[in-house]
């Protein structure tokens, strides 16, 4: 066996290898991987030179797995995930108790974050771990008891409790909003300003980039006097807060940045989306009272959000008995 062992490929290649191959992407499987698309490509090219075979067929914008590369893909994906298994659950058995919470970056840093006070005055027994990556978590894995998921209503997961959808507006601080020099009255005016964008080199959310918007409100040709791009979402609000530039508000996101005064909207008129958030409750969560209580408070404290009722909002009761399903979630 340790013949074997020393023959084996980096586990860091193999990473790379199987992200690459799920997503048929260097762009995309860097940023799972928190490597950049240049760094994942040598890796990846890395393990052909020491395999002796090439596993990708690179096309202009694409890739493909070659023969070679389908079959190592599929041993290596299962040996990744018994591996990660194995991780899972020892780390599961060792961990003190507590209800762990999986979401986007953005999500847990610009809404669930500031809420979790308000839930821990009213359950100061429950401990809470966020999980914030934007990664699309297993949850019959067993280490994780709650998502919260952003998706298009077509693929919204039907064991999962609608949270509230979302609306999109420019926001800047009032500092830019309020200089005499460069006005926002009109979406025009936004020819004068540096616009804040998420990068997005391969097009996966469209419904986040400025020219949806320009185009809605009669500006598709709009140029602005600068640009400046971030690879998550609540780097390009903190952008907009420190009077960087204006940016793409995602309500109720920032719900609490507009009524704090931090942010300002200066045209009424959004933008809405087609996508929504929701929460769903792993299998081996469900009927535990510390899942219940954040579920019921997490839903209360949505409808307030967006001023629906929670009566509305979906059947807390279905989240916790109906069996999981696969759902492609969007990130950021």
């Amino acid at each position: 066996m340790h013949k074997t062992l020393r023959r084996l490929p980096s586990l860091d290649f193999l990473r790379g290898f199987e992200a690459a191959g799920r997503v048929l992407s260097f762009t995309r499987a860097g940023v799972e991987l928190s490597l950049t698309q240049s760094a994942l490509s040598r890796q990846v090219q890395a393990l052909e030179e020491a395999l002796g075979v090439p596993l990708f067929v690179r096309r202009h914008r694409a890739l493909e797995l070659t023969p070679a590369g389908v079959a190592l893909h599929r041993d290596v994906a299962a040996a990744l995930a018994a591996i990660a298994g194995a991780a899972d659950r020892i780390r599961a058995g060792s961990r003190e108790p507590g209800l762990t919470l999986t979401t986007t970056v953005s999500f847990a840093s610009l809404w669930i974050v500031p809420r979790l006070p308000a839930f821990r005055a009213l359950h100061p027994e429950v401990e809470v771990y966020i999980s914030a990556n934007d990664r699309t978590v297993d949850l019959t894995r067993g280490d994780v008891d709650l998502a919260i998921r952003y998706c298009a209503e077509e693929t919204a997961p039907r064991e999962g409790v609608r949270l509230f959808g979302e609306r999109m507006l420019p926001v800047v601080a009032p500092s830019v909003a309020n200089d005499p020099r460069t006005p926002l009255k009109r979406p025009a005016d936004l020819a004068r300003h540096a616009l804040l964008h998420l990068d997005d080199p391969e097009g996966r959310t469209p419904w986040l980039d400025w020219r949806a918007w320009l185009a809605a409100n009669g500006e598709p040709a709009l140029k602005p006097a600068g640009s400046l791009r971030f690879t998550l979402y609540d780097q390009v609000i903190q952008a907009a807060v420190g009077g960087q530039g204006v940016a793409l508000g995602r309500l109720p996101m920032i719900a609490a940045l507009l009524r704090d005064g931090r942010l300002v909207a200066p045209f009424p008129k959004k933008f809405d989306s087609s996508r929504g958030y929701y929460i769903l409750v792993a299998p081996h969560a469900r009927g535990r009272t510390d899942v219940e209580a954040f579920v019921t408070w997490l839903v209360a404290e949505a409808a307030t959000a967006s001023g629906a009722s929670p009566a509305t909002r979906g059947s807390v009761a279905a989240a916790k008995r109906s069996p999981p399903r696969t759902v492609k979630a969007a990130t950021r």
